[in-house]
């Protein structure tokens, strides 16, 4: 009446798979070793039962090795794409059949091979756990993302700060016409600009993060962090345009499908499965941005990446060091090195070991994650490095999470719970789609149909940041200059403004800053690496400066004018470097500077 599945009994390696082929197939498939049943199969010599298994269906047809796999497989729905690639893909039946042979003749090393890769468990892993874990990292990391900007977010981009945004939406209308500005600067803006709006979307956002992290409403949560962090990127311009800015709205938007349809919070154990379609879509997200941030580094042509001698300067040349760059950048040369090549290591062989098998999945987590720990403890980077620890964590299944955490969440019975049918009608068109559209960048535009429907659907959805190309770090700088602003009143005596994180004061130490970020700071990096007349907004701080406006004085460590603002701003280039031990311990300098020339011309109102 069902099909039955013949396997050699007193094969480990054969029980192994067994389990695992009978919590896809269900109760759809009998299984039965063939010491027990070959009576039932005079036609079938034992010998050949020992030799592969069998799958004898209602009909009367049988079939053997890979063949009988995959038709036993095809009784699980999601399964059946193996046999049709099985029958109609060129050269691969030949392929199968061969590589079934050769396990079938090495049992016994294949299975420990099985046990070393695998574990003792090989079947279908739950992620109810793991989801409700990278949930609420994501729902913290959020909430970092928005609490740090509420103190900045006027000055950045409020009605008198650097870059109003009244103004770009202002501009884009007139350009480009209501429709396409709307669609070409997806924001929550166009309604209502003001300050107020400004605040209200960012305490709005951490409202919602607060929602995420303790499992309420958790879909509607996640659509309205990706809406409203979407308008704060495409607002905030210049100063909200950074990877880990791009990445989070990626990551996002895909936790959307992920998530659990529950209005209530609850126990991973009483939540439906996660889609295994998005799953691996967000492991793809992780193996992209790893894999490229190495790529980029080869492409560059850069000679400091070359030749492993780029770590020699990055802890003093990055935007904002630590206390522990400091001191990591005193290490000898050949520490450098290793540490270079142990980071192309990581970022181009370790991302392979995402797609892994179970162990081999496990151990690329922790060196990834280890990885990131050590960036952030030698570099102020926001909130990327908890952000990128968050989607290695989804390497893990529910199985890997120590006793004393499932017991902790109430997961140690997951009730066998499916998700909603419905809603792979709807994750599983959106995960070809992002797909799809993450492959396009890397493809090159000049490469392809311009007209094509890739192209074009990439182009459309871009403004949206549904899928982004990553790569840190491409080109390693190997000086350090920084801008130092000056204000006076009288074209004689000159005071520095101090900002509150970049190098200033040679004697002020390296702090920690991170997860919060201070995008002016950073933005004050970049631009000391070209000229003022590249950086419109490095013109407008000046502005607002001489102004004397609260909103961007706010976003300051001193404003040494107090009274009034100045009448005179200027901007000053200097070569910084940090002190050598010597130095430090003679006048307690971290940085040691020298002039290089003026970065911009005196400036008036």
């Amino acid at each position: 009446m069902k099909p039955l599945h013949v396997y050699d009994g007193d094969c480990g390696f054969c029980r192994r798979w067994i389990s695992h082929w009978q919590l896809s197939t269900g109760d759809r498939v009998d299984y039965a070793p063939y010491q027990e049943v070959a009576h039932r199969f005079p036609d079938i010599p034992a010998a050949q039962f020992k030799a592969a298994v069998h799958l004898i269906e209602p009909g009367g047809r049988v079939s053997k090795g890979a063949e009988a796999v995959l038709r036993t497989l095809a009784y699980a729905p999601e399964k059946r794409w193996m046999l049709w690639m099985y029958r109609h893909v060129p050269g691969l039946k030949f392929f199968l059949e061969l590589a079934y042979r050769v396990i079938a003749r090495h049992r016994t090393k294949f299975s420990s091979l099985t046990q070393w890769l695998w574990g003792n468990h090989v079947g279908p892993a739950s992620h109810q756990m793991t989801r409700w874990i990278f949930l609420r990292m994501l729902g913290c990391i959020y909430l970092i993302a928005f609490a740090s900007l509420v103190p900045q977010i006027h000055g950045l981009i409020g009605q008198n700060g650097i870059l109003p945004v009244q103004e770009l939406l202002d501009a884009a209308g007139r350009q480009l016409g209501g429709d396409q500005a709307r669609h070409l600067f997806p924001t929550l803006f166009w309604l209502n600009a003001s300050d107020p709006a400004l605040t209200f979307v960012c305490l709005a956002g951490i409202a919602l993060s607060a929602a995420l992290i303790i499992g309420l409403a958790q879909l509607p949560a996640l659509i309205g962090l990706w809406i409203c962090y979407l308008s704060l990127t495409i607002a905030g311009q210049e100063f909200l345009s950074f990877q880990w800015d791009i990445l989070l709205l990626e990551t996002g938007f895909l936790a959307i499908f992920f998530c659990p349809l529950r209005w209530t919070p609850a126990p991973p154990a009483r939540e439906t499965p996660p889609s295994q379609a998005i799953l691996w879509l967000l492991r793809w997200l992780l193996f992209r941005l790893m894999f490229g941030s190495g790529m980029v580094k080869l492409a560059s042509g850069d000679s400091a990446w070359a030749n492993l001698t780029a770590l020699t300067y990055h802890y003093q040349t990055q935007p904002l060091p630590t206390p522990l760059s400091w001191y990591f950048h005193q290490m000898p040369t050949g520490f450098h090195v290793f540490c270079a090549a142990f980071m192309f290591i990581v970022e181009l062989l370790v991302p392979f070991l995402i797609f892994a098998p179970r162990r081999l999945r496990v151990w690329g987590c922790g060196i990834m994650i280890f990885f990131q720990i050590f960036i952030f403890a030698t570099g102020n980077y926001a909130f990327f490095n908890i952000l990128t620890i968050a989607l290695c964590l989804l390497l893990l299944d529910d199985a890997v999470w120590p006793a004393w955490i499932r017991r902790l969440l109430r997961n140690e019975k997951p009730e066998p719970l499916r998700p909603f049918r419905w809603r792979a009608a709807i994750t599983i068109p959106v995960a070809i789609m992002i797909l799809f559209l993450s492959i396009t960048p890397s493809l090159k535009f000049r490469s392809m149909d311009e007209s094509g429907i890739l192209v074009q659907s990439y182009r459309w959805l871009a403004p949206f940041r549904l899928v982004n190309s990553f790569g840190l770090f491409a080109v390693m700088t190997t000086r350090r200059p920084e801008i130092i602003i000056e204000g006076s009143r009288d074209g004689r005596k000159w005071l520095a403004y101090e900002f509150k994180y970049k190098p200033g004061d040679v004697r002020h130490p390296p702090s920690y800053v991170a997860p919060h970020q201070p995008r002016l700071d950073w933005q004050m990096w970049f631009a000391a690496l070209s000229n003022a007349r590249a950086n419109r907004w490095f013109m407008r701080l000046a502005q607002r400066l001489l102004e004397g406006s609260p909103e961007v004085t706010g976003l300051l460590k001193k404003n040494p004018f107090v009274g009034g603002p100045p009448r005179y701003i200027r901007a000053t280039l200097y070569d910084y470097r940090f002190a050598t031990p010597g130095e430090r311990a003679r006048d307690g300098a971290w940085w040691h500077r020298e002039e290089i020339k003026p970065y911009c011309p005196i400036l008036s109102l």
